[in-house]
């Protein structure tokens, strides 16, 4: 376990990764604080986040629209001219329907000898030729539109995945993993949908909605007085129906990352789940988050199912009455058969676009939501800049020496757990840290890899202050072994190769045998080609940490910091890693953090820390002449 005060966030891996490479497991899995108990992040997450902001999130992805404003207008154009042709459709059956009803009623009376059928089939190939127009133009705006959502949606996660890797560790101590992966996954796919559907279905309704109402004028303007009379009946009845159910929309999407959290957090731990006999609590809490999600599904889909069917009995009594008009015109000769066709045609198709543009506001609500909950992860606060690179510190010209001057800090604004920790180490040295848990000890490694910055005071690498490096380059003069062992879903070759990307196979093994890990290495089915499995659980955890000791090895680095590094490895094994140790800390600095005070006897200074400050410092054999708190904590150890 680790001693902080708090949790440890996943340590990210000394050297960076390549381009493509899988990140590591533990990082992958989300081991930073999501909440307490055997599953199921905070129930109180999401009470940090901002007040709704529909209008800022509508513009934000109008934005990553406006970089395909060419694909846009193509869709726009084709989508209208799609319509066009398409409304133009009934007028001009309605002229064929004239044309067969004249020619009958002409023979009847015996004024003529019956319809032309050439002028109909005319009529007809036109209206062919139109709806074939008309489909070729659906075809493309479609498929132009599905190139902008997905490309809008690869945007989207990659600055998402960038913004992940830009966050401070402080952001993954209260927000849970499996809410961030909801953003990057359920989020991102609602607006895919959304794009994919609702944008080209709102232009074709609308260009629907005008060019109907121009066809249906041109027929006769009191049935038409008639039909636009449901239309602000219609617009209540939608603004009614959407104000109530935004509010549910934007609680299904954060209840759905709440109930992602869970199930990653479970399915991450369930064997800790198991052996403490957490499945009931762990499915109380899940069957808690899945009935607000289920609250607020229903409410959202109620409300938004309710449209339609009123939508439908608006539409229809509009219909009966215009038929009894309509009727009435046709006996006084005021309009055509055929156009009264083509008006109940219009007439039926008019509260279509009515209807596609109330069901499209639904999605669009549920992509406001989600485009909220995404670009308020894109606002949060990242970590404080780098350095310029003509500033930075060249970290080839560093030497080994670190100094911690007057350094304090703490997670939580007035809740400091280093106070005031000052030390001097040199070039070459060994340096245990040694402490109750909780004392600090791991929260130093951190500040020194500048997981986390200082509040006050300075820490020094080679004379410099570490906050004039830039991060990357600061991180390659350490190599980690932690008591935590990241490892991902890869080869073991591959997962000790992350210590140093360019290395050849010989390298990697030669590694391997001084970490002590190339024996077991050898004997399992496929040797440094086995792939370890999600978990990595198909090797053991003190062969997963000679593992760990191997990259470290491999990534040859100026300090070394071992936290616990052999605390999950037997007696002998642990003599054998600690004889590769000490000769791989020849000539490194090297910092270890250690409760079993029988591996530091060697060190050449030993800190002993008590609530965040050093209360004692010196060797092995000074400190417990001294009987003070060193040689109490040693002597408890080996009472017997």
């Amino acid at each position: 376990m680790s001693d902080d005060t708090r949790p440890a966030a996943a340590a990210p891996p000394a050297a960076p990764a390549a381009p493509g490479a899988p990140a590591p497991a533990a990082r992958r899995r989300g081991r930073g604080r999501s909440g307490g108990g055997f599953g199921g992040p905070g129930r109180d997450m999401m009470q940090g986040e901002k007040p709704k902001d529909f209008r800022g999130a509508l513009g934000k992805l109008l934005g990553y629209l406006g970089r395909h404003k060419v694909a846009i207008v193509v869709v726009i154009v084709f989508a209208i001219a799609s319509t066009v042709f398409s409304i133009l459709g009934p007028k001009i059956l309605g002229e064929a329907t004239t044309t067969l009803f004249e020619g009958v009623m002409a023979q009847v009376a015996g004024t003529g000898t019956g319809p032309d059928f050439d002028a109909i089939a005319r009529i007809l190939f036109l209206l062919a030729c139109l709806y074939l127009a008309s489909a070729l133009f659906q075809f493309v705006q479609g498929f132009v539109m599905a190139g902008v959502a997905n490309n809008v949606c690869y945007s989207l996660r990659r600055d998402i995945d960038g913004k992940i890797m830009r966050l401070p560790f402080s952001y993954y101590d209260k927000v849970a993993t499996g809410d961030v992966m909801s953003r990057i996954t359920n989020d991102v796919d609602a607006i895919q949908q959304s794009l994919n559907q609702s944008l080209t279905q709102i232009v074709t309704s609308v260009t629907s909605l005008v060019g109907i109402l121009v066809m249906m004028l041109s027929i006769s303007w009191s049935m038409t007085l008639i039909a636009v009379v449901t239309l602000p009946v219609s617009a209540v009845v939608v603004a009614l129906i959407v104000g109530r159910s935004q509010k549910h929309f934007t609680a299904q999407q954060e209840h759905l990352g709440e109930v992602n959290g869970m199930v990653e957090e479970n399915f991450g731990a369930h064997t800790i789940v198991r052996a403490f006999n957490g499945e009931a609590r762990a499915l109380e809490q899940f069957s808690q988050g899945n009935d607000l999600l289920y609250g607020a599904a229903w409410r959202a889909n109620f409300l938004s199912g309710m449209m339609m069917p009123i939508m439908n009995i608006i539409g229809n009594l509009g219909y009966v009455v215009v038929c009894v008009v309509g009727g009435y015109l046709a006996l006084n000769g005021r309009v055509t058969v055929g156009d009264i066709q083509a008006f109940m045609q219009y007439m039926r198709n008019f509260q279509q676009p009515i209807v596609q543009v109330s069901q499209a506001s639904n999605v669009i609500q549920q992509t406001l939501a989600a485009a909220e909950r995404i670009f308020g992860f894109l606002a949060e606060e990242e970590v404080v800049p780098d350095v310029a690179d003509e500033e930075a510190v060249d970290p080839a010209s560093v030497v080994g020496a670190v100094r911690f001057e007057h350094v304090r800090f703490g997670y939580e604004e007035g809740k400091p757990v280093i106070r005031d920790f000052s030390a001097k180490v040199e070039p070459g040295q060994k340096i245990a840290i040694v402490g109750h848990t909780g004392a600090g000890k791991t929260t130093v490694v951190k500040l020194l890899m500048r997981f986390y910055d200082v509040d006050a005071g300075a820490i020094l690498v080679g004379g410099e202050d570490i906050r004039r490096f830039r991060r990357d380059d600061l991180r390659s003069l350490f190599g980690m072994v932690l008591q935590d062992t990241w490892l991902y879903n890869a080869s073991i070759a591959d997962n000790i190769r992350y210590g140093r990307l360019d290395a050849t196979d010989e390298e990697v093994q030669a590694a391997a045998r001084i970490a002590q890990a190339d024996h077991f290495v050898s004997t399992l089915p496929d040797g440094y080609g086995m792939v370890l499995n999600e978990e990595a659980s198909n090797v053991s955890q003190g062969q997963k940490q000679l593992l760990t000791i191997a990259r470290a090895v491999l990534h040859d680095p100026k300090v070394l910091i071992l936290d616990e590094a052999t605390s999950s490895v037997d007696t002998r094994t642990e003599l054998l890693i600690q004889k590769a140790m000490d000769n791989l800390m020849v000539g490194r600095t090297s910092f270890v953090i250690a409760h079993r005070l029988s591996t530091i006897r060697d060190a050449d200074l030993i800190l002993v820390m008590e609530g965040g400050d050093i209360v004692e410092q010196g060797s092995h054999t000074q400190l417990l002449a001294a009987k003070g708190p060193y040689a109490a904590l040693y002597n408890s150890q080996f009472a017997d």
